[in-house]
């Protein structure tokens, strides 16, 4: 424009960036009311989004309040450009700092949702953050007139001076992904690798896999490893299992008897214990005609793997109790041995599995 500046224009500039700060002071307020009915809420996105609106929300009224400004002031054609691609890359920067962390909560969200014991995947937050701020990156070498396609073909050839470089990191970083992808572990899950190492899954990040044993210690086992190895999941295909609980009862036990007060002790745990599955149905099976015993199996249901132990330690604890009362006898191991000493055959003894084989007992 080639007009001289006069007071309507500031006037009219100064109500455009009085309404832009109105705007923002008011927007700033609802969007506070709305962030704490987010919070009563059980899913945790909307607050997620609702803090990422608090601070691209405010900004873009004050970018829509100075670009009114501007345009009703009598600016130079080069001025006016230059204002307005100012303005351009800062809402382009607020909306992809926003979008970024609303992205990567919503993932977070997700992926704590679904892992079970506070478990998170760091990996793909980190991703997806990752890439949402690259492209909003891309936008504003854009506005600025910046052409992107040398930056592109650089990036393209140093890209793959980086991956030899990092080799393993790069290895890493795709076995976590192949890993989650394919659902074979989740955060959360109980794992069992073939070194031995077991315990919860924590996280998975670009590099490693956390994993937390029933001790509380951390296990840190790189994505390769653990993608390479023999491992047994305890929480997939489902999170509910069976342990098998193994006892012994004398010759002399009526075994029908023996079956009915199990399953009776059997019904009180299930029900009385947290962490056991009381719909599921138990099973005993006799299955060993033993040296002083009959062995049969009691196959219980647990909730996940760590119940498992608690429900195995109330159980042991009431059958042996019930056992008492019922008269039932629990025989303790034994071993007859014959020792022959020359022409001469020194009468039988009954000697205990803790004794050392072929020596006799003496009173």
């Amino acid at each position: 424009m080639n007009r001289a500046l006069t007071v309507d224009d500031l006037v009219l500039a100064g109500i455009a960036l009085a309404a832009g700060l109105l705007l923002a002071f008011l927007s700033r307020g609802m969007l506070r009311w709305l962030a704490r009915h987010a919070k009563r809420t059980r899913w945790s996105g909307d607050d997620v989004i609702v803090d990422a609106l608090r601070t691209v929300v405010p900004w873009a009224a004050l970018a829509g309040g100075a670009a009114a400004a501007a345009a009703v002031l009598p600016l130079t054609r080069t001025v006016q450009h230059h204002t307005d691609q100012f303005l351009q890359v800062l809402l382009i920067f607020a909306v992809t700092v926003s979008a970024a962390r609303v992205v990567a909560g919503l993932v977070q969200s997700v992926t704590q949702s679904r892992s079970g014991v506070a478990g998170s995947a760091t990996i793909f937050v980190n991703i997806t953050r990752v890439l949402v701020l690259a492209i909003g990156f891309l936008v504003m070498l854009q506005t600025l007139g910046i052409s992107i396609a040398p930056l592109l073909t650089a990036l393209g050839v140093g890209g793959l001076a980086v991956a030899l470089a990092l080799q393993d990191t790069l290895a890493n970083l795709f076995a976590g992904i192949h890993i989650l992808a394919s659902k074979t572990v989740q955060p959360g899950d109980y794992i069992q690798l073939s070194s031995g190492e077991e315990g919860y899954v924590v996280d998975i990040n670009w590099r490693q896999t956390t994993v937390r044993q029933l001790s509380n210690n951390l296990v840190v086992v790189p994505n390769g490893q653990l993608a390479k190895s023999n491992m047994t999941n305890y929480t997939r295909p489902e999170q509910q299992l069976t342990v098998l609980v193994q006892v012994g009862v004398g010759y002399d036990s009526d075994l029908d008897h023996v079956e009915r007060v199990t399953h009776e002790v059997i019904a009180e745990t299930m029900t009385e214990i947290t962490g056991a599955v009381p719909d599921h149905e138990p099973a005993i099976r006799f299955h060993t005609f033993g040296d002083s015993r009959i062995g049969f199996t009691v196959i219980l249901g647990v909730g996940e793997f760590s119940d498992q132990f608690r429900i195995k330690h109330e159980f042991i604890k009431r059958l042996h109790r019930r056992y008492r009362e019922e008269g039932i006898r629990i025989p303790a191991p034994a071993r007859t041995v014959a020792l022959q000493q020359g022409a001469v055959v020194i009468p039988q003894q009954r000697v205990t599995d803790e004794m050392p084989a072929g020596v006799p007992h003496t009173d």
